[in-house]
């Protein structure tokens, strides 16, 4: 993205405002068109990284950067990972070995917030594997959440115990 138009109109407005002046201000304005040049390349600079920090939280997994090349700025699109497509052809036909008995969708029923405490490290998995996933860190901690439950309440092995009493026991002893 060319910067030069936007500072070219903005130094050709200054000298405009400076003709109303007469010759002192003329002549102040010239002396201040090179200087400003910077500044107003900096200002513009900080009012487009704004932009794309305000478009990214909305656009949020996907993204938009804005990196500088010389003294051009240009903006980077990262669009959010596409939801996977359902497709009859490869879907499994084998019903789940342990179907949940609690609804998995994170939507049902009230919302309620709580704070967690994590390790940097885990922290940064956990973001990394939100990332892979294409989903938010929210998500991604309710249907793992989801998912560790509904694992424990899966049909379970009885225990082995020892048996009690008078029972018969076989085997080699030292």
């Amino acid at each position: 993205m060319d910067l030069t138009p936007y500072v070219t109109a903005l130094q050709n407005d200054l000298a405009v405002a400076a003709e109303a002046g007469g010759p002192e201000a003329r002549a102040i304005a010239e002396r201040l068109t090179a200087p400003l040049d910077s500044a107003v390349r900096l200002a513009l600079l900080d009012a487009l990284s704004a932009a794309a920090n305000e478009i990214t939280r909305d656009l949020a997994p996907g993204s938009v950067d804005l990196r500088l090349r010389g003294r051009e700025p240009s903006f980077v699109v990262t669009p959010p990972p596409a939801p996977a497509v359902f497709d009859e052809a490869t879907a499994p036909t084998e019903a789940p070995t342990a179907p949940s008995s609690r609804p998995t969708d994170a939507d049902d029923g009230p919302m309620t917030r709580i704070n967690l405490r994590l390790s940097q490290d885990l922290k940064d998995r956990v973001e990394d594997a939100a990332r892979a996933a294409g989903l938010s860190v929210n998500a991604w901690l309710v249907r793992s959440a989801t998912a560790a439950l509904d694992e424990n309440t899966g049909p379970r092995r009885p225990e082995r115990r020892a048996p009690t009493g008078g029972g018969r026991f076989t085997g080699w002893v030292r």
